[in-house]
């Protein structure tokens, strides 16, 4: 069950040519393969390209009737490899992925692809994810263009530009015979606008013609010879192409501006920011004309140094703005000016950061320092800026928070018993993996010392094998299982009779990269195969030792299960497939069912938890344990308590993990449930009534025995 459905947003994708295309830079590109004629599409999620998948999925209706294959692959290395189709026959093919972790993922692939080259247009669309929000590593596409000679697109942030880029990334990969990867950071993928749409095509040439019709082309294999001929191919035939078209399409923009001494050279990706930096400086106004000359750079490679040349000639100085590091454009400038002997002064990282995301902030600064050195008359009075002692003082006030799992996320129990077996039996190596399990790794669990890869995490445990010796612990989630685990990781350590243990959330869903289903998801989507069980997969490779927990939120039952898994003699690994939906997609598959239920009448029980406030201690252990976000305090209007109680807010969706963990820690009595129930029954209120007579009889024989105090 996807993050959210895009149903009614696709039904635009029909729109066809002077029609006007409103909606986010995600839908564009969709709207922009189908314009393009493409033949198939296929990729794997991950923000902050999940939401192309999700569109893509809901759309197959539409695809279907232009005859575009689509599916969503096992892995990136498995997308990446869809675009052999594209290598011995003139079919369009694009596949998306989350970059620079997918890339890495499908580097063997994309290596053998750019090397044969291609025949039919095949784009790469990355979600380029660099900066604060990102959640992976942070490096950039570049790197990878250029290693294996791959063109490079990022266009401006706005829709008309990210469609003509997806249309043109087409066109320069059949020119160039070449593999293009288009890059979108988080704003572009989200960004609003219009555009006036085409046409949608079909495939010129589809799937079924190459299968009726097969080529071969030895010559194409990556096998010596061939392979040092494909070197050779890419630079003096295919670069040299590729370039040829970028000039004559003009795929690079130029913008003229007042102040012809000084330039400004950027990423595509970056023009929003930099504009508003000029803004803000009031060298820009508020429809973008720049008074500073800017030459923007859509393709970031092959760079076209004709262009460049003749951008800087006569100016005093040009900033590159090149968000990352290190600073590859910022070099070939320098080279491709040397070259040329032309003598403009090359500002960069000099003056903006070497590394972290370029924010308007950053910009701002950076743009205000290279006017200052090459032209300080042209800049206004200076700016206000915020008292930087009031920031400190708000940061000192405002606690940092850090990520966490969800309320009532099924996974928080698990490291509840794996904190109490580990009180129990001694602190343990443990190794994360990616996926919200890794949300361990802060308060308050503080569990997990590395992570090296999605599904690596029980082969990150292979040399902590020691007979004798405590065992480590490896966490990996169900879709890093499906997408590299179960060889790398389970495979491996069967082979290699580790003795370690795995622990594998199941949650039914690939939850970190947006509830996309897997082959172990409960759900039956359309044209799918689902409902395989991950303990067949795992015994189909040779593990023994398997246990099943079908309800994590019974911390008893994890914290028993992990005791047994850390001291049997059993040999080889012991593999806990701990199994519980993820609370987020149940509530997005559940609520409106129950709203829908409501509204027809039919009686519905809500269970919710509270805290005894005369019988909680206020130590707030049960906290400490959880840290469910739905857990607070609350003074507990006892003067002789000052201490505040614990107290469970409204967003509390009844898991139940509270008062299981303080049962399996012996902690206190203090949690009680209570059974909310809309469209009570004759017997529901019948027993209401019996159950609040007795209470307040109880209640009036208390008062009646109280002992008086007179003052």
């Amino acid at each position: 069950m996807a993050e959210r459905s895009f149903a009614r947003e696709v039904q635009d994708l029909r729109l066809g040519a002077g029609d006007e295309f409103r909606g986010e830079g995600i839908l564009a590109v969709t709207k922009a393969l189908l314009q393009s004629g493409v033949g198939y599409v296929a990729g794997y999620q991950g923000a902050p390209i999940s939401h192309l998948m999700d569109v893509l999925s809901d759309a197959q209706d539409i695809l279907g009737e232009l005859g575009v294959h689509f599916e969503s692959s096992a892995s990136e290395a498995a997308a990446a490899s869809t675009l052999a189709a594209s290598v011995n026959y003139p079919i369009r093919g694009a596949v998306t992925w989350k970059s620079t972790a997918g890339t890495n993922v499908a580097s063997d692939a994309l290596s053998n692809l750019s090397s044969s080259g291609v025949t039919g247009g095949a784009v790469i669309i990355i979600g380029e994810d660099y900066g604060e929000g990102s959640s992976i590593m942070q490096e950039r596409t570049h790197a990878f263009a250029m290693k294996s000679q791959m063109w490079l697109l990022d266009p401006r942030p706005n829709l008309p530009s990210i469609v003509k880029a997806v249309e043109d990334a087409f066109e320069l990969s059949e020119a160039s015979n070449t593999p293009v990867m288009l890059e979108l950071r988080i704003r572009a993928c989200h960004v609003h606008g219009s555009f006036i749409a085409k046409d949608n095509q079909k495939p010129k040439f589809t799937v079924r013609q190459a299968l009726e019709n097969p080529v071969r082309d030895v010559n194409r294999i990556v096998l010596p010879p061939a392979s040092f001929m494909h070197e050779q191919d890419k630079i003096n035939k295919r670069w040299p192409a590729a370039v040829k078209f970028i000039r004559e399409r003009g795929l690079n923009e130029t913008f003229p501006g007042t102040h012809t001494n000084l330039g400004i050279i950027l990423q595509g990706g970056m023009y929003n920011g930099v504009i508003r930096a000029l803004r803000g400086l009031g060298l820009a106004d508020v429809w973008g004309e720049s008074q500073i000359p800017l030459h923007v750079l859509n393709v970031t490679y092959p760079l076209v140094d004709e262009d460049l040349a003749a951008f800087c000639a006569g100016k005093d100085a040009v900033l590159i703005v090149e968000e990352g590091a290190p600073d590859y454009l910022e070099q070939a400038l320098n080279t491709i000016l040397r070259r040329a002997d032309i003598q403009t002064k090359i500002a960069g990282k000099d003056v903006l950061l070497m590394a972290g995301e370029y924010t308007a902030a950053v910009l701002g600064q950076g743009v205000r320092k290279f006017i200052e050195k090459y032209d300080g008359p042209l800049l206004p009075q200076p700016s206000p800026t915020r008292n930087a002692p009031d920031l400190a003082a708000l940061a000192a006030t405002v606690p940092p928070r850090p990520p966490s799992f969800c309320t009532g996320c099924p996974e928080r129990p698990i490291f509840s018993a794996m904190t109490l077996v580990q009180q129990e039996l001694g602190q343990r190596h443990i190794a994360g993996d990616i996926g919200c399990h890794l949300f361990a790794l802060n308060e308050p669990f503080n569990i997990g010392s590395s992570t090296m890869g999605y599904g690596l995490g029980p082969s990150s445990i292979s040399a902590m094998q020691e007979p004798g010796a405590p065992r480590a612990i490896a966490v990996m989630g169900d879709g890093g299982f499906w997408h590299n685990g179960l060889l790398n990781g389970i495979g491996n350590a069967v082979y290699n009779q580790h003795d370690g243990v795995v622990v594998l959330v199941d949650n039914f869903y690939s939850a970190a990269t947006g509830g996309q289903d897997i082959l172990s998801s409960r759900a039956t989507p359309a044209g799918r195969s689902t409902n395989h069980p991950i303990e067949d997969a795992i015994k189909g490779v040779g593990a023994q030792w398997v246990r099943r927990v079908d309800r994590t939120y019974d911390v008893g039952k994890m914290l028993a299960t992990f005791r047994e898994a850390l001291t049997t003699p059993a040999k080889g690994p012991k593999i806990i497939i701990a199994s519980s939906e993820c609370m987020l997609n149940r509530q997005r598959r559940e609520k409106p069912l129950v709203a829908a239920s409501i509204k027809r009448g039919e009686r519905n029980v809500r269970p919710r938890f509270g805290v005894d406030e005369d019988v909680c201690t206020g130590d707030r252990a049960c906290i400490r344990l959880s840290g469910c976000p739905s857990l607070s305090t609350k003074p507990s209007g006892d003067p002789l308590k000052p201490d505040p109680v614990v107290a469970i807010d409204n967003s509390c969706v009844g898991c139940g993990n509270c008062g299981e963990v303080s049962e399996a820690a012996v902690l206190c009595p203090s949690f009680y449930r209570a059974d909310i129930v809309t469209n009570p029954s004759a017997w529901d209120r019948f027993i209401s009534g019996i159950r609040g007579t007795v209470i307040s009889w109880l209640q009036r024989r208390r008062d009646a025995n109280r002992l008086a105090i007179a003052v």
